[in-house]
């Protein structure tokens, strides 16, 4: 590029005289970066509101804006996975208690009630509906059992003694119908 082309290139972007252009190369051995900044120093020509000279700029601007989603995400993610470890673990540590007069029958950790009611629900779910009907009483029992937990223990007992009534007045139903 001859130094005419240079002094024209300068005019149009630094928005300047042909011979403001043209003295500024002169004082910086005809380099158009440092006539720019030689116009600038000047107060001929306002500089970009960053200190930066780089044409990589925005594009630098994106890759930190994607590093950002990418940690916050992979946060989220890992976040997400602490909690679901946490539930599981204290899943692992309690259990669900099956009991016939005061006897326990068996244990299973509340993680595997989960799983059979999940994959077995209409095997499970009246299993345990018909072992009301048998005596067996239900509660969860475990060192992360709190007081709010101790309710459902207690909506269990209720179902079992709903089902105790429902078969009394069963039985006495039927002990009238014969005694007539």
């Amino acid at each position: 590029m001859d130094n005419f082309e240079k002094v024209e290139k300068l005019r149009e972007h630094a928005n300047v005289s042909y011979e403001e252009a043209k003295q500024a190369l002169e004082n910086s051995n005809w380099d158009i970066l440092d006539a720019m900044i030689y116009l600038e120093q000047s107060g001929k020509v306002h500089g970009p509101e960053q200190s930066s000279y780089t044409t990589q700029a925005e594009k630098v601007k994106i890759d930190i804006e994607d590093k950002e989603c990418k940690s916050s995400f992979s946060d989220n993610l890992k976040s997400f996975g602490d909690w679901c470890l946490k539930w599981i673990n204290k899943a692992n540590n309690n259990s669900f208690c099956v009991e016939r007069e005061n006897r326990e029958i068996f244990r299973v950790p509340i993680t595997l009630l989960v799983v059979l009611l999940f994959f077995a629900f209409w095997v499970v779910v009246p299993l345990l509906v018909v072992g009301l009907f048998f005596n067996m009483r239900y509660h969860f029992v475990g060192p992360d059992i709190r007081s709010v937990d101790i309710d459902i223990n207690k909506a269990m007992d209720g179902a079992a003694e709903t089902v105790e009534n429902i078969k009394n007045e069963f039985t006495s139903a039927a002990s009238e119908e014969e005694d007539k």
